[in-house]
């Protein structure tokens, strides 16, 4: 970071002859003020949905629409949702093994879509969620193991 302010230092001490101090903090000034103000607008963008359910964490890409304020908001923001299994619907699905060998103890769960965007859309109020791209599987070990 100190390496960065050095450079910056040097670039305006260079430009300082052709170009006024005032007008690059007004040129700055400006360009933050004209992107305060595109915030307000509303957008439709794709975003990976960083989610926990039980010890499985994993992102989803979901298309969605809201305003840019909460957009950015979100981008910026490193928070998983937490969604319990019991408000989410799944089908499970058995691992096979080979013909005359043992069961298998792994099974997969196998989230339904439309279940995952309204447990989205509850968390995420501020922001419409329009549909939900590819849900990996849940690994899951067999119960009483």
């Amino acid at each position: 970071m100190k390496r960065l302010w050095e450079y910056i230092k040097r670039f305006f001490v260079k430009v300082k002859n052709f170009i006024s101090p005032v007008f690059i903090m007004l040129f700055v000034a400006s360009f933050t003020l004209w992107y305060i103000a595109k915030l307000n607008y509303s957008y439709t963008t794709e975003l990976d949905v960083k989610i926990r359910i039980g010890s499985n964490r994993f992102s989803v890409p979901c298309v969605v629409e809201g305003k840019g304020a909460n957009l950015f908001g979100y981008v910026i923001s490193t928070s998983r949702l937490n969604i319990p299994l019991s408000e989410l619907e799944y089908t499970v699905m058995r691992e096979v093994t080979e013909l005359g060998s043992a069961p298998s103890d792994n099974m997969r769960l196998h989230l339904k879509p439309e279940s995952l965007k309204n447990a989205i859309s509850v968390r995420l109020s501020d922001i419409n969620i329009r549909s939900v791209g590819d849900i990996p599987d849940i690994e899951m070990a067999k119960e009483g193991k």
